[in-house]
């Protein structure tokens, strides 16, 4: 006859091991969920370099793009704003509508969004670990760049990024002024600034890097290389200064070949010396000139009635395709965040444009 006592502690010994075995397994579960949680962007990087010719087509295929630009400029009226006796309070917008960028893109026929990370004044437009000057801090507190990766990946919308390389706040740096001024030096948080964009976004088509306010301390060439550690297929291009990557851009410049001085306005030198130019970008604001105001930001209520024809946008979307250019046209979200009523009527007769004539 079994021993009843041996027996009964025998499943009691049972239990007690299932349990801790199942408790185990949740709670590696729960760590995998937090790495796949973490890891969400990353493991859609690509660390397998695509040959440059391959590479440059793919850049060249995405042919027209939005230019956001939406900051501290968009409330001070002017295209710079001194940043020195401002904190991230200073960004008034009450709301953003990621989601209208990024259907007023796909209805446009767009193929990606170039969206301004950080502008000369330092506010950064991500939730970054670097400054406190950041729009988690404003009053929306929310983290708009990862807000833009979700609609860009909801609409089928490819993401760049504007990055000025200098900044105010930066020691050597003159307030509001450019680089021949005082050039702002701080290679180390550029560095840690670029590696979180790389890290923390997903992949990143192309770096739109200004040069206004300098290199930061860390010079074009090794800014490229720092870029690559991260997102080796990122093209990375300078409005000006030292040429280096493989993307020319073309501020207020106009479709050309690589190579053409004419297509661009600061970067004829390089255009045409520098041979490491695999495809070219040119971009403009929407707005046309105008008294008043800031050009690349919203500008004034006054000015809600301007902007370019849908003609003159299509017919430089053309050139782009001829030239395997990418055309970036530069649109300002209002103080609600989102993009103006003549715009969004604007983008879509391009879009319609496209669609109607579906050039190869």
């Amino acid at each position: 006859m079994p021993n009843l006592k041996k027996t009964k502690m025998n499943k009691i010994l049972f239990s007690i091991a299932l349990i801790v075995i199942v408790l185990s397994c949740n709670s590696n579960k729960g760590d995998l969920n937090q790495n796949q949680t973490e890891n969400k962007n990353s493991d859609t990087i690509s660390t397998t370099t695509i040959p440059d010719s391959l590479r440059a087509r793919e850049i060249s295929d995405m042919k027209f793009g939005m230019f956001i630009c939406w900051s501290f400029s968009t409330f001070y009226g002017q295209e710079w704003t001194p940043t020195l006796d401002k904190d991230a309070s200073y960004f008034k917008a009450t709301a953003y509508d990621t989601d209208q960028w990024c259907k007023v893109a796909k209805d446009a026929g767009m193929g990606y969004i170039l969206f301004l990370s950080k502008h000369h004044d330092g506010f950064c437009l991500w939730d970054t670990k670097t400054t406190d000057k950041k729009v988690t801090n404003s009053p929306i507190g929310i983290d708009v760049l990862a807000e833009l990766r979700k609609s860009c990946d909801k609409y089928g919308i490819k993401l760049a990024l504007y990055f000025s390389e200098g900044d105010w706040n930066w020691p050597g740096a003159i307030d509001g002024m450019g680089g021949n001024q005082g050039k702002g030096i701080n290679p180390e948080m550029k560095k840690a600034q670029l590696e979180e964009l790389c890290t923390q976004y997903g992949p990143i088509e192309f770096f739109w890097m200004d040069h206004a306010v300098g290199d930061g301390g860390l010079n074009h060439k090794e800014t490229v290389e720092w870029v690559h550690l991260f997102q080796p297929n990122c093209f990375v291009g300078f409005n000006h200064g030292e040429p280096a990557g493989r993307l020319s851009l073309r501020e207020l410049g106009k479709p050309g070949p690589v190579g053409d001085a004419d297509a661009t306005k600061y970067n004829k030198d390089a255009e045409v010396n520098y041979k490491g130019y695999l495809t070219a970008e040119f971009t403009y604001p929407i707005l046309p000139p105008h008294e008043g105001g800031a050009m690349w930001f919203y500008s004034l209520p006054k000015h809600d009635s301007l902007c370019h024809p849908a003609r003159k946008l299509y017919q430089d979307y053309l050139g782009a395709v001829k030239y395997g250019n990418i055309f970036s046209i530069d649109v300002g979200p209002n103080y609600q965040g989102k993009i103006r009523d003549i715009d969004v009527e604007t983008l879509k007769k391009v879009g319609e444009l496209i669609k109607e004539n579906n050039p190869i």
